[in-house]
């Protein structure tokens, strides 16, 4: 795996601690190099595409918007797109090249502010990432969006109010789901398949304290003792690293608490799955509920590129 694919899988970004873990020094530097990524600061990493998109979107006289727009203000996403998505005003002629080298590309007015800066607005790039992606994929941008600070709960709650036309439904619920406390793509992805399920109630990034015991575990719901871990790119480490993981889920057993871990394969790939899975744990553990049939053949992919 190339050190570009390894920083998109961690969502665009990545620091050097998270790289050598998979890579060696000189491949880092060789990276950096070719172009393959970028270094904007003291072993921190971002995807090359940030600024190709940019670049593409001011030759086209446009803006970049969505998930270009996404990773120029420094979130991470889920999918790293390799085209840029771009903003261009309306009535705008697009000639066929254009399109050929651009992976979304959108009709909408364009303010002073965005074309000054060459993308579009922080709080309008969450609401265009929430209408025009499937619901995980957004989610995470609107968590991103939150913890970096650029986007506030109080400027989500008025844009929900206001919100209309095709996907507003959908845009609504990312809003009102969104959460600053979400520590990553991945996480977020998890916990929109535990939102589209009755009777759970996750809380991300949950302390859990008992008698020798102190963990932060990803998602938790408090009430059922149920914690869900997304063992992503970043599990374990090291050796120290997977010591100290089996600790912490022996403990967390000992005090009655039922762990379920899922891999980002699983989690990207086959969320039908993941859900049967956690379907099946409260219809074994939790009184009124119908033990459910596995997804046909074990597992379903969504196929990611469609908007749900």
């Amino acid at each position: 795996m190339s050190v570009g694919v390894t920083l998109k899988g961690l969502g665009g970004f990545g620091t050097r601690a998270q790289l050598r873990r998979h890579h060696s020094r000189r491949a880092i530097a060789r990276a950096v190099e070719m172009g393959e990524i970028r270094r904007p600061g003291r072993d921190r990493y971002v995807v090359a595409e940030i600024d190709a998109h940019r670049v593409f979107a001011h030759e086209q006289c446009a803006v970049v918007g969505h998930l270009s727009a996404a990773l120029a203000h420094g979130w991470p996403v889920v999918w790293v797109p390799d085209l840029p998505w771009l903003v261009v005003v309306p009535g705008r002629h697009v000639t066929a090249r254009m399109r050929s080298r651009t992976g979304h590309l959108a009709w909408a007015p364009i303010d002073a502010a965005e074309r000054a800066a060459g993308v579009t607005s922080p709080c309008r790039t969450v609401l265009d990432c929430a209408r025009a992606l499937p619901r995980d994929q957004g989610l995470a941008i609107a968590d991103a969006a939150l913890a970096s600070g650029k986007v506030s709960v109080a400027e989500l709650e008025r844009a929900a109010s206001k919100v209309t036309g095709p996907g507003a439904r959908r845009v609504r619920w990312v809003l009102a789901a969104a959460d600053e406390r979400a520590a990553n793509p991945f996480e977020s992805v998890l916990r929109s398949i535990c939102l589209e399920i009755d009777g759970l109630s996750v809380v991300p990034q949950q302390t859990i304290a008992e008698p020798g015991l102190f963990a932060v575990v990803d998602l938790a719901d408090p009430e059922l003792r149920l914690v869900l871990e997304a063992d992503g790119y970043e599990h374990h480490g090291s050796r120290a690293g997977f010591v100290r993981d089996v600790r912490r889920h022996t403990e967390l057993s000992i005090y009655g608490w039922h762990v379920l871990r899922f891999t980002w394969v699983d989690v990207m790939t086959r969320p039908v799955w993941v859900r049967w899975t956690i379907e099946t744990w409260l219809a074994v553990h939790v009184r009124d509920r119908a033990l459910q049939p596995p997804p046909r053949g074990g597992s379903v992919a969504t196929g990611r590129n469609a908007v749900g």
